[in-house]
């Protein structure tokens, strides 16, 4: 298949990814292109050049529009919706079989009508996409969303026929099992109030085990306030690493701590921790109870931030007594990547298969 993969522009569809909407969209491309199908990557001109790149925007928004002081601006709106606009233009002249549409923007949306689309959700809802959401579905369009928690948050009423919970999925190859841990915690994720570092370094001290932290440092004042005042003592920063060194050090660990602070939709950093035989202590906000099950042990989001570190502190020795052949189980059967790519071409044959049906029925109906 010809295959158009839309990403969001915020930032590059690079290493070391940012988030995980950057890796999934990266791995998307990636495993897409080696099951031999003729991928372009519609992003961030500044994004991965293994792949085929046709530019949404010259470099990701971030550097041009830093989203922390231009979050919902005019300008900011102008410039995305303008290279959306004629991102889509450039899909629908250019012969795509399918179209799976990651970019958490509306113009996609008000397209997929004339082309097979298949669009994943990774949010919430918010206001500016909501209502485009609920109006698009259409048999040429179906819509994903990454857990079921995420599902019953954008239709608590009931979802549509062509929305369906799909799965992230990881490499297990890339985040190998290692049987024995080290003793101490990581945490991984992008550094911002949202994911709740600071819970994860007041609780890991309070058990008193090492923690590890690894991210991109998204908002540098709640570091400096929130997190550093905590370093040392056991405690300590390590970067934002590649997923390879990523991984060794997570195989070197003997326990995952999971903070969000909202509705996380999924949580692809617990899963690609669990792979290495990490069990998880955590926050069961969003998906978490979803992704993690019997691979470790979270806290009731109840209280406040003081309960919390309590809560979450007093799961840390028992996700420690859960095997690591535990969490690695749970990815083989339920998170690797060929089984969320086995799902995205099905998705793909449908949205497919569709478009010769609605063709006919239009050409009947003007005859």
């Amino acid at each position: 298949m010809k295959i158009a993969v839309l990403a969001h522009v915020r930032q590059p569809i690079a290493q070391p990814f940012m988030g995980g909407m950057e890796a999934y969209t990266w791995h998307l491309a990636d495993g897409l292109a080696r099951r031999g199908h003729e991928v372009t990557l519609f992003a961030s001109g500044d994004s991965d050049p293994r792949f085929a790149i046709d530019p949404v925007l010259a470099e990701h928004y971030e550097r041009t529009f830093p989203w922390a002081e231009h979050r919902g601006s005019a300008p900011l709106i102008a410039h995305v919706d303008a290279g959306y606009d004629k991102a889509c233009d450039r899909i629908a002249a250019g012969g795509f079989d399918v179209v799976h549409n990651n970019s958490l923007h509306r113009f996609p949306l008000d397209r997929a009508r004339e082309m097979p689309t298949v669009t994943s959700l990774h949010v919430p809802p918010f206001d500016a996409l909501h209502w485009f959401v609920r109006a698009s579905p259409a048999p040429t369009h179906r819509l994903t969303v990454t857990s079921a928690a995420q599902m019953q948050a954008w239709w608590p009423g009931g979802a549509p026929a062509q929305a369906s919970v799909l799965h992230n999925g990881i490499d297990p190859d890339a985040w190998p099992f290692a049987p024995l841990g080290g003793g101490g915690a990581v945490w991984c994720g992008r550094i911002t109030p949202n994911k709740g570092t600071h819970l994860a370094v007041r609780a890991a001290r309070k058990a008193g085990i090492p923690l590890t932290l690894f991210g991109t440092v998204e908002d540098p004042g709640y570091f400096e306030t929130a997190v550093r005042p905590w370093l040392g003592e056991g405690i300590r920063y390590g970067g934002h690493l590649r997923a390879e060194a990523l991984a060794s050090e997570m195989g070197r660990a003997s326990l995952f701590l999971f903070t969000p602070c909202w509705d996380e939709p999924f949580g692809l950093v617990a899963v690609e921790a669990m792979s290495c035989g990490l069990p998880v202590a955590g926050i069961a906000m969003g998906a978490a109870a979803e992704v993690v099950a019997e691979a470790g042990i979270l806290a009731p989001p109840e209280g406040g931030e003081d309960a919390l570190v309590d809560a979450l502190s007093a799961c840390i020795p028992l996700a420690l007594e859960i095997p690591r052949i535990v969490p690695r189980e749970r990815v083989m059967r339920m998170f690797t990547s060929e089984r969320w790519l086995d799902r995205c071409e099905r998705l793909y044959d449908q949205v497919r298969g569709a478009a010769p049906r609605i063709e006919a029925q239009q050409v009947a109906f003007a005859g």
